[in-house]
């Protein structure tokens, strides 16, 4: 996009400025997709097995062989469980079909006098209430040019479409960026201030890549499509959360 006239930037086409993808979904916190050291792979070896095999969030589940199998049923004990379950049914308590009543004798629903709606009952719920509703976000990506290197910009949105304050996006950023990585700035083409990922860590890994892509050897060349969709999973890890993978073909 263009951006405002008295920001244009002369090193750049007028008419693009930055790159924007609008409304990118967020579905979860980040702090629901992360996990401490305590949660980090466990080896555990089994003494009847010459290889060790990993245990991935081990503080989350049964740690020791021992545990794991005490969790697996046999096949008597499931055996034995089906017929509790059976015995809890009673199926010798089942009616005769004498006593069953005959399907012409039971009324039409529509001869039914329709009950008015109880005032006590909360109608106001939406149909829309067991759909998941997500933040969006805006991603810009602009061009920092003493860096030499893409730089990313976040404007989010809540379920209702309003905008997000900045606490309120912090909570889709991995902890660990945080304002050090992640801070607020004022958008280089708008009048906006926008939660941005500082270049100062990326930039050298992007810095090698232009590098491969400048070499004179074609068959090891980046594109520059290819080179933009490597800086964005480059940065997945600082906001895991906002699902930009959706907007890039296979």
């Amino acid at each position: 996009e263009r951006g405002l006239e008295e920001k244009i930037k002369d090193y750049l086409p007028a008419d693009k400025q930055f790159l924007v993808t609008r409304n990118v979904p967020c579905l979860h916190r980040a702090r629901q997709m992360e996990y401490t050291e305590d949660d980090s792979e466990t080896q555990i070896a089994d003494d009847h097995d010459e290889e060790d095999w990993m245990y991935t969030h081990s503080n989350r589940a049964t740690k020791t062989m021992e545990e794991i199998a005490q969790t697996i049923m046999t096949e008597e004990e499931e055996e034995a469980e089906i017929k509790r379950g059976l015995e809890k049914l009673e199926l010798d308590k089942i009616p005769d079909l004498d006593d069953i009543p005959n399907m012409d004798d039971i009324p039409d629903m529509d001869d039914q006098v329709e009950e008015e709606d109880d005032p006590a009952v909360d109608h106001s719920k939406s149909k829309n209430d067991k759909v998941l509703q997500v933040r969006t976000y805006d991603v810009f990506i602009t061009y920092d040019k003493y860096y030499q290197t893409p730089r990313m910009w976040l404007f989010g949105y809540d379920e209702e479409r309003r905008p997000l304050t900045s606490t309120q996006v912090f909570e889709d950023v991995s902890q660990d960026y945080v304002k050090k990585t992640v801070t607020i700035e004022t958008h280089p083409h708008l009048s906006l201030n926008l939660a941005s990922i500082h270049p100062c860590k990326h930039a050298e890994v992007m810095k090698k890549i232009i590098e491969r892509m400048s070499s004179k050897d074609e068959e090891n060349g980046i594109r520059v499509d290819q080179y933009m969709i490597i800086f964005l999973k480059f940065l997945s890890s600082v906001v895991p959360t906002i699902d930009y993978d959706h907007t890039i073909s296979t």
